[in-house]
């Protein structure tokens, strides 16, 4: 119960802008890694058509 008190808490706002934060960051990073994968996958087969 100690350790809980030394918690600082977030507000609601910090909460729900660290939220939206996070779930845009992980967004973009699966359309990057998505597009990406996409590219590699054309080229092999420009490749070894």
């Amino acid at each position: 119960m100690a350790e809980l008190r030394k918690v600082v808490w977030p507000s609601r706002q910090q909460l729900f802008s660290e939220s939206v934060a996070v779930i845009l960051m992980v967004s973009l990073s699966a359309a990057a890694i998505a597009a990406i994968d996409r590219f590699y996958g054309w080229a092999a087969i420009q490749v070894f058509r």
